[in-house]
C-alpha cells in the first residue's frame, strides 16, 4: 500500500493527491488513505453539527463513501480538507432534515493531554474546557458552525465561506456574533448563549 500523503499547500496539489490517491484500484485502499488523513477532521465537524456520537459514525461513514463515489468529481478549486468538510456538512444537515435526527446533549469532552498536573488542576481546566463548549454548542446553528470551523477546524475565512456556501463577509459577521454571545454568556457566568 502506498504510504499517505497529506497536501494542504495548494489546490492543484490537492488534485494531484486525490489522483494519487486514484491510481490504487484497490477501494478499501482508497478509503483508508483517505480516512487516516482526514477521518477525525471529517468526525469532529459532524460531531460538532448533530452533537451525538453514533450518528457523527454515520455520517462520517457515509462521507467517505459519497467522497469515494465522487473522487473525479473534485476539481482542486479548494483544499481537500475544505472539499471534505463541504461534502460533511451537507450529509449532516441532511441527517438533520431526516426522521432520525434527534437532540442530544454533548458528550463528556476528552481532557487535554498533559503530564505532571494535579488532579485539581486538571478538574479545574476540564471544567473551564467543558464550560466554554458547552457554550458554543449553545450558541446557534449559523455561529456555532463558523466558530467551530475557524478554531477548531483552523479554515480560512475564504474557506469557511466555500464550505457554507457563504460570503467571506457573512462569515466574518457570523464570527463576530459568536464570539460576542460566548463573551456575554461569560460575564453572565452561566452556559446560556442569546
Amino acid at each position: 500500500m502506498k504510504e499517505v500523503k497529506q497536501v494542504e499547500t495548494g489546490a492543484s496539489e490537492n488534485f494531484d493527491y486525490l489522483r494519487y490517491i486514484a491510481e490504487t484500484t484497490d477501494q478499501k485502499a482508497i478509503l483508508r488513505e483517505l480516512m487516516t488523513a482526514y477521518g477525525d477532521d471529517v468526525w469532529n465537524y459532524a460531531f460538532s453539527i448533530c452533537r451525538k456520537t453514533d450518528l457523527a459514525d454515520d455520517i462520517t461513514q457515509d462521507v467517505f463513501l459519497k467522497v469515494y463515489r465522487r473522487l473525479t468529481s473534485f476539481r482542486g478549486e479548494s483544499s481537500v480538507k475544505t472539499w471534505l468538510l463541504t461534502i460533511t456538512r451537507n450529509t449532516a444537515l441532511d441527517y438533520k432534515r431526516s426522521a432520525f435526527w434527534r437532540r442530544v446533549t454533548l458528550m463528556d469532552i476528552i481532557s487535554p493531554h498533559g503530564s505532571h498536573r494535579s488532579a485539581e488542576n486538571e478538574a479545574m481546566e476540564n471544567m473551564t474546557v467543558s464550560r466554554i463548549w458547552n457554550q458554543v454548542l449553545k450558541l446557534p446553528p449559523k455561529y456555532r458552525e463558523v466558530l467551530i470551523l475557524f478554531a477548531h477546524h483552523q479554515l480560512s475565512m475564504k474557506e469557511i465561506a466555500d464550505v457554507l456556501g457563504i460570503s467571506v463577509g457573512t462569515v466574518k459577521s457570523r464570527l463576530h456574533h459568536a464570539r460576542i454571545n460566548i463573551v456575554k454568556a461569560k460575564e453572565r457566568g452561566n452556559d446560556e448563549t442569546d
